[in-house]
């Protein structure tokens, strides 16, 4: 019978410690630099925290609550080129240039309720607000039809607007103390930044929008 060699199993050397102690300082080194900017591209295109300040939205919203606002709908209109309108409803955060003119600062982000809608004729008459569309022609209110039911009839001014295209018409909650579209007029929705989705605190007061 042919003699075969006894197998020799293949040896390698053992992995050098420095090699490992250097893969694991460059592992963490690269979760240092990427966690940030995961959070800052995050913050900037998805979602964002923000807290209440000032009683507009009273009584949705207080002052100092902290929200968190749903980006990614306006971000993706930018990608597209398409128009982004939000829903009859929805609380959105916003940019207006023309606080100025009423002594605040236009960098500020504004937090209000969306009321009108592109195409829409809405008016402010005897503290009540109406809305006209096709839908709705003879009227509506949205503040007693609407899921929110905002029932106090204290909308101060007197307007008949019909909302161009690409502008929505926003209210605060608080109407007696509120800087809104009675003011500075329609807004445009290239500058909506997005939509409140959740109150995180404080806990006892957390909810979904």
């Amino acid at each position: 019978m042919p003699h075969h060699p006894p197998h020799t199993p293949h040896l390698r050397p053992p992995k050098s410690p420095g090699n490992e102690g250097l893969r694991s300082i460059a592992s963490t080194v690269a979760i240092l630099l990427i966690a940030p900017l995961i959070a800052i591209l995050l913050t900037a295109f998805v979602f964002q925290s923000y807290q209440v300040d000032g009683p507009s939205m009273n009584t949705t919203l207080h002052n100092n609550d902290r929200l968190i606002v749903w980006k990614l709908p306006r971000t993706w209109s930018k990608i597209t080129g398409h128009d982004y309108t939000p829903k009859r409803g929805d609380i959105i955060v916003f940019t207006e240039a023309r606080l100025s003119e009423f002594g605040q600062d236009p960098a500020k982000q504004l937090i209000k309720r969306v009321i009108g809608l592109p195409g829409d004729r809405v008016t402010v008459h005897d503290n009540v607000v109406t809305v006209y569309n096709a839908q709705y022609p003879q009227g509506f209110n949205p503040d007693t039809t609407l899921p929110y039911h905002r029932m106090a009839a204290d909308t101060a001014g007197l307007l008949d607007i019909v909302i161009p295209q690409h502008e929505i018409f926003v209210l605060g909650d608080n109407r007696p103390n509120s800087l809104d579209s009675r003011s500075f007029g329609t807004v445009e929705t290239k500058n909506i930044v997005g939509k409140l989705v959740v109150r995180i605190l404080p806990l006892s007061k957390a909810e979904r929008f």
